[in-house]
């Protein structure tokens, strides 16, 4: 892939379409095909190297696009921008995913202007549906003002910090599980930034911050230490907790954003001066931002008419005609339609592949031809090693040159065919196979479990079962001072009254006893040996049942088998006479008849 991004990077009309931007231009349409689009972006992204968001129409074909850039761009900076989860005028609070996702990029877009910050190694590519440009955000100063860094020996009240945080959207939990939480336990401080991978634990002595380290939510262990954290806001709101903008008793929710915020501010707002902007599909964007504002309108006059939102109720979305004015600000392009517009020279490079419909002979004679000419030729499929194995098998000349076969899926391939040197072909498993590429899905981020979830359904003097210690009774939570530092623990019972003391950080080790219903175990002796004697003959227990089955499994795979004759045509003709059964006993007629035909068979 690499080898072709540097061949359209070369292209006389590529650079063109590059000098025209570094001299201020914005461009209509390039004309491109939809297998084209992608690497010509990330060839525009590696020669230019500036922030760029592509925008496109709608939420599926985005999160394709993002699956597929990962082939082109494997090592650039790739951003998600979605759509909220509920509809304009709807009072509910976005998903954590759709929120994590919108907060890290706005993040990273804005952190060029906020001291103190890191900035991206490299600039970063965002992809964003029309919907998530229209709706509204948090403005970008008040997001700047919001944002702040701290550093190990600053200075600074955990209370104040506190109030800051919960200022910022953060929720104040007993154990940080999850982006936009945080906790508090007596000198100790977690917090998890929407933008990071992993919580932040703050310690203090005093009020001097002595150490800041990410730790896995898990297992509480640390991961890495680090010197500055950077907290930005955790919802794309500024409130106070006591905020009276809501029904009583309802949650403050990303309803409230137009209005707590006055400033018409989207995405857009967040993009560097030199920022790049490229529409999939410009005509095809206004549509949908049409659509959607139609759609807005008539959601309007039913939530006023069912008075869940009063008349003055603000847009929560920016227009058409404010699009258009925040793109006054930057230079665009257009990757398509497919076809059409003025400079569309660069799309004549590219031409669809010869399909092959799953005939693997005529790919393998077709790769053969145009490899020995010089050709290179590059397939991507998600069979990529079979079809490898299957090359390897076929072509025995040593001489012979191979493909690359890369794991993977793109919608479609092409053939390019550039002024001088070798016609690079790309082949899918649309031109192989005749497949259509799977439509991703935006799958659900998995959810760090809480350490707590493994005790707090326990009840005092339910049966409880430690791994190492056996059978007890859970007596619930204490506190222990172990060298001045007090420590959260389990506390478990055993026989003669023996306790076991488990740390909250190890309570996946403890589980709830689960027998046979009715029955009374054994409580076990702390420091006896009769847990271990019951773990082995369990393990061997479940070892014999093992052996047994794989016995039973090989004696069926050697048995032989009976193989019943075929049917004679009369018990076909017999049986197409009887197309439907309808009662019972056309039923018992069709059985005796066939069990007689089976009786006048003759044996071979």
């Amino acid at each position: 892939m690499k080898n072709a991004l540097g061949v359209i990077q070369n292209l006389e009309v590529f650079q063109k379409v590059v000098s025209k931007i570094q001299e201020g231009e914005s461009q209509n349409s390039l004309g491109l095909g939809r297998a084209a689009r992608l690497p010509v972006l990330t060839s525009l992204h590696q020669s230019l190297q500036r922030p760029t968001l592509l925008i496109t129409q709608k939420t599926d074909h985005a999160l394709t696009l993002l699956d597929e850039l990962a082939l082109w761009a494997p090592k650039s900076h790739r951003l998600y921008f979605p759509e909220p989860t509920s509809s304009f005028y709807e009072n509910a609070a976005w998903g954590e995913n759709t929120r994590r996702e919108r907060l890290l990029t706005l993040s990273t877009l804005a952190a060029s202007q906020i001291p103190g910050v890191p900035k991206p190694d490299t600039p970063p590519i965002v992809i964003a549906p029309a919907r998530a440009v229209m709706a509204r955000t948090l403005p970008l100063r008040d997001f700047v003002k919001a944002s702040e860094s701290i550093k190990i020996g600053q200075t600074v009240s955990p209370g104040g910090l506190v109030k800051k945080w919960l200022f910022k959207g953060y929720h104040h939990v007993s154990t940080v599980i999850i982006p936009g939480q945080f906790a508090r336990r007596g000198g100790i401080l977690d917090i998890w930034p929407p933008a990071d991978q992993h919580p932040t634990r703050l310690e203090f002595f005093g009020d001097e911050i002595d150490s800041l380290r990410h730790f896995d939510p898990a297992t509480q262990r640390t991961v890495k230490k680090h010197d500055r954290l950077h907290i930005p806001p955790a919802r794309e709101f500024l409130a106070d907790p006591g905020e009276n903008i809501v029904e009583e008793g309802r949650e403050l929710t990303e309803f409230a954003i137009p209005l707590l915020h006055t400033s018409h501010s989207s995405l857009l707002d967040f993009l560097p001066r030199d920022s790049l902007i490229i529409f999939d599909d410009f005509d095809a964007f206004q549509d949908t931002v049409n659509e959607f504002e139609e759609q807005a309108i008539k959601l309007r006059k039913d939530h006023l008419s069912d008075k869940s939102i009063s008349e003055d109720y603000p847009l929560p979305y920016i227009t058409l005609g404010e699009i258009h004015d925040s793109l006054s600000r930057y230079q665009f392009l257009e990757l398509g339609p497919a076809g059409a517009g003025v400079d569309s020279a660069i799309s004549l490079a590219f031409a669809p592949n010869q399909r092959f419909g799953g005939q693997l002979k005529t790919l393998l004679d077709h790769m053969k031809k145009f490899l020995s000419l010089g050709d290179d030729m590059v397939v991507v499929s998600r069979q990529a090693a079979r079809l490898q194995d299957i090359w390897g098998e076929t072509i025995r000349e040593e001489n012979q040159s191979a493909p690359t076969f890369i794991e993977g899926s793109l919608a479609e391939g092409w053939l390019l065919t550039p002024p001088a040197g070798p016609r690079i072909h790309l082949l899918t498993d649309g031109e192989i196979f005749g497949w259509k590429r799977p439509q991703p899905r935006q799958r659900p981020r998995v959810q760090t479990q809480s350490p707590e979830a493994g005790y707090i359904e326990l009840q005092l003097n339910d049966l409880v079962v430690h791994n190492d210690h056996g059978i007890g009774r859970y007596k619930g939570l204490v506190n222990r001072q172990i060298d001045g530092v007090e420590h959260e623990y389990l506390c478990v019972t055993y026989a003669e009254s023996d306790q076991l003391y488990v740390p909250v950080h190890q309570a996946d080790r403890v589980t709830s006893y689960i027998g046979a219903k009715g029955s009374r175990p054994r409580i076990s002796r702390l420091s006896g040996a009769d847990w271990k004697r019951v773990k082995e003959r369990v393990k061997k227990a479940v070892q014999a049942v093992a052996e047994d089955l794989l016995e039973l499994y090989a004696k069926r795979q050697i048995a032989e088998g009976y193989a019943f004759n075929p049917d004679t045509p009369w018990q076909s003709e017999l049986e197409a006479s009887f197309p439907y059964i309808e009662t019972e006993d056309q039923l018992k007629v069709l059985v005796d008849v066939k069990h007689d035909m089976e009786l006048a068979r003759p044996m071979d």
